[in-house]
């Protein structure tokens, strides 16, 4: 009886040895992270507060957005009526092409409000 226990005693013992070794090697690699956060905590932004991405509520966004909008509208259309219109790849690649280089000139000159 007394030998079981003592069995079962040695058992629980090499338990919490083996208990503390993991903890003490859990403690030490946390205390490591924690020597590297600190040693760059200067040299590196704090990246913790992360910012909130929320779109402009002004006037002078909605009204942006609104001729974005429009702008993206009349786009896709002409597109649509291409490629209603014709069978020809060529001319509706043609006609996608264009969109693309013609639409930042089309915006700066209808859109511009510099004097």
């Amino acid at each position: 009886m007394s030998k079981d226990r003592a069995r079962r005693r040695d058992e629980r013992e090499q338990a919490a040895a083996v208990r503390r070794v993991a903890a003490q090697r859990r403690r030490a690699r946390v205390e490591r992270r924690q020597d590297r956060r600190r040693a760059l905590a200067p040299v590196a932004p704090r990246l913790r507060y992360r910012k909130r991405w929320r779109r402009q509520e002004g006037i002078l966004a909605r009204r942006r957005r609104a001729q974005n909008g429009v702008i993206l509208c009349l786009i896709l259309a002409s597109q649509l009526v291409v490629w209603l219109l014709t069978d020809d790849w060529w001319l509706r690649f043609t006609a996608a092409l264009l969109a693309v280089i013609a639409t930042p000139v089309f915006v700066t000159v209808a859109l511009d409000r510099r004097p």
